[in-house]
């Protein structure tokens, strides 16, 4: 164990930074209050636990996902108050978002501080990814190596075998879910990770006894097993360091997870949005502002003989000056211009619509037809084989989570609900696919961290009707990363999502369908293949790409005959935003994706045999992005067009696409545009309920009949 003693010089060197840290706080407010700056949120009474964990820790080495508070462990770390500042006023070459983020919302590439999100807790579930990663990377060096040609061209990886991961939240977070949820991984892998709990009573406005039972949140966290728990005075600058050195010991060695729970103070409002004398009576503020940890380490500093008053002012005077001259620099920053705002909502360097992507099937020793499921878990396999940072997991997607019973032969393993990941834990290890918790929250955010630190996560969620909980991760933080930190960090990642109806009993909770919801989301694609072939190659790209991929695959046309192909090789890929023509027509375009395309299949060939109505049908494919070229090709061509899809009408995806077509196409248009989808409510078990809210071949002939005669 290190020694938790500080030496004379290193006290000087703590007050410095906490003074520092609180110095920078002060002047953000007066900027915000000149109007110079937008926002602020201090991190004042907080500073001897964060500068205590920053000195216990190694910038660039080991990893960090703090909060809005962390300031000054960021300081401590190597972050600079220019650095701040100009993040504060929005500058062109703020290093952490290029104007994009608010103040105080920190990253830095070199110190290994990763992108900080306003969502609370959230980077709980991200700092346990990155913890697995760098255990994957210490087992498998090999998979750190970079490889032309896919994101792993673009993704550079750094790893140490003892590194930690700190992770920070405020006691009011820990009321979030995905906080309880990193707790359940972190214990049961034994992850190298240290949590600091910064307790300063107040969530906002909310006491803590109102969002913690007993109002301690060790008391409820004290069973975890494989954990170090520490309690202390967060005041207290010598308790600070003396427990943030055992709890990285505890960490770095292996033995597992630690918690270091500081009760700090908050003299300051909860941020300038706020005034806190609203809920706080004078008394209670008085007395926080006695165990300021800036007064308490001054006043240790004198009794100690280490400094005298000279000492500290010559100190707090060169700060001042430290501060002062940032400020000056921040204020004089270039402003970032309008042309960036669209850079890095996806990866700059690799397109998943890029040529390398179009690539021709290959004559193989099998020319079998097999179905979707067939070849997804073909592409698995061939991808697995070919890029060792692809690691899957998910609820049931194991074979079997006790190994035992897969090596004694005594199971034939699971693979999944619909088992298209079957055989692949037996192929290639417990530490490439395994179950996870039964918590899409935990799957997602996982997967974040995992991917930012350069691994490529094939997650799978059960069922889209389940997709929820991980919302907030998927909106917030998946899709946002690359954005918000100016390119800094990226979460290349695929989410394979069954999806759909037509399943005759699937019901409310196993038959939705919602994609526009995600295809409004910048920087996800999202695709959704209607066949075996498409399935594969677009999986393919999805995989080796280097943005965040929703893949939808429809539960319907897993095994359906419809739509089977024989494998095409392992290069087979298909690139995003170009769609395929399934039948080639003059008369009308039907434009769809998904199980509408052998249904509107069927329809069209029926048309044209009872009316000899000519239908040309476009499967996009490719939802985010879309091939509008290939719409608008067909639409001036035919003068028709049918939008149509699964999921319920209003406010649906197909309105972007008929209202586009009425906005760039109007002229050429010798008819209204028409859309045919779903009821605008939700899937009924009994089937002759189903089949009334969903769209069917017939209703898909109806339309087709009434447009070619307008």
């Amino acid at each position: 164990m290190p020694s938790t003693s500080m030496t004379p010089e290193q006290m000087v060197e703590f007050y410095r930074l906490m003074y520092l840290s609180r110095r920078t706080d002060d002047r953000e407010i007066v900027l915000k209050r000149q109007q110079k700056i937008f926002f602020q949120v201090s991190c004042a009474g907080h500073e001897a636990l964060l500068v205590a964990a920053g000195m216990a820790m190694k910038p660039g080495y080991d990893w960090f996902y703090p909060y809005y508070r962390d300031r000054a462990i960021c300081l401590a770390l190597g972050n600079t108050v220019e650095e701040q500042l100009l993040q504060a006023v929005g500058a062109a070459d703020d290093v952490a978002s290029g104007g994009r983020q608010m103040p105080s919302h920190w990253a830095s590439r070199k110190l290994n501080i990763v992108t900080t999100s306003s969502a609370t807790a959230t980077q709980c579930l991200h700092a346990v990814g990155c913890a697995e990663a760098g255990r994957y990377f210490s087992r498998h060096p090999e998979a750190a190596v970079k490889h032309d040609g896919d994101y792993r061209q673009f993704k550079d990886v750094k790893f140490h075998g003892d590194e930690v991961t700190y992770t920070s939240i405020g006691e009011g977070s820990t009321s979030q879910g995905e906080f309880w949820e990193s707790l359940n991984t972190a214990s049961n892998g034994k992850l190298p990770m240290v949590y600091v709990i910064e307790d300063n009573e107040y969530a906002i406005s909310t006491p803590v006894e109102t969002n913690t039972p007993g109002g301690n949140i060790s008391r409820l966290i004290a069973n975890f097993p494989n954990f170090y728990f520490q309690e202390i005075d967060g005041t207290d600058a010598v308790a600070c360091y003396e427990a943030m050195v055992r709890a990285v010991a505890y960490a770095r060695s292996g033995q597992g997870p630690a918690v270091v729970h500081g009760h700090v103070v908050r003299p300051y409002s909860h941020s300038l949005s706020d005034d806190e004398r609203w809920y706080r009576p004078a008394s209670e503020i008085e007395a926080a502002a006695l165990r300021d940890p800036i007064s308490r380490m001054q006043m240790l500093l004198l009794r100690e003989g280490i400094l005298d008053e000279a000492g500290i002012n010559r100190l707090e005077q060169a700060v001042d000056e430290e501060v002062q001259r940032a400020a000056d620099v921040a204020l004089r920053a270039t402003l970032p211009s309008i042309d960036t705002i669209t850079r890095n909502v996806y990866s700059e360097d690799l397109k998943p619509t890029d040529a390398r992507f179009d690539t021709k099937a290959a004559a193989t020793a099998d020319d079998s037809e097999r179905t979707m499921a067939d070849l997804i878990n073909t592409c698995l396999r061939d991808e697995m084989k070919r890029d060792e940072r692809i690691v899957i997991f998910g609820e049931d997607v194991a074979d079997v989570s006790r190994d035992q019973y897969l090596q004694q032969k005594l199971v034939k393993g699971k693979g999944g609900v619909f088992k298209l990941t079957a055989g692949l834990q037996a192929e290639f290890g417990s530490d490439r696919v395994w179950n996870s918790p039964l918590a899409e929250a935990n799957i997602v955010g996982r997967a974040i961290g995992m991917a930012v630190r350069g691994l490529k996560p094939v997650i799978e969620i059960q069922f889209f009707d389940y997709i929820w909980p991980a919302m907030h991760q998927m909106r917030n933080e998946m899709a946002l990363i690359r954005w918000r930190s100016d390119g800094l960090f990226s979460c290349p990642l695929v989410m394979r999502v069954p999806i759909g109806g037509y399943l005759t009993g699937g019901s409310v909770y196993h038959s939705q369908s919602g994609e526009s919801i995600f295809t409004h989301t910048p920087g996800v694609h999202v695709v959704m293949p209607s066949n075996a072939l498409d399935a594969l190659g677009l999986l393919r790209t999805a995989i080796r790409c280097d943005d965040p991929v929703l893949f939808l695959e429809h539960k319907r046309l897993y095994r359906e005959t419809f739509g089977r192909a024989a494998y095409p090789g392992p290069e087979y890929a298909i690139p995003f935003g170009k769609a395929r023509t399934v039948r080639e027509g003059k008369d009308l375009t039907l434009v769809t994706y998904g199980a509408v395309v052998p249904r509107a299949l069927q329809a069209a060939q029926r048309i044209h045999r009872e009316r000899g109505i000519d239908v040309e049908l476009i499967d996009l494919r490719s939802l985010n992005p879309y091939d509008w070229e290939a719409i608008a090709e067909s639409v001036r061509k035919t003068s028709r067009v049918i939008v149509a899809h699964e999921d319920m009408r209003s406010w649906g995806y197909g309105a972007e696409i008929a209202a586009r077509i009425g906005e760039e196409l109007f002229h050429d248009l010798d008819a209204p545009v028409r859309r045919v989808a779903a009821m605008d409510t939700f899937v009924a078990y009994q089937p002759i309920l189903e089949d009334a809210i969903l769209p069917q071949p017939d209703d898909l002939f109806a339309a087709m009949e009434e447009i070619a005669a307008f």
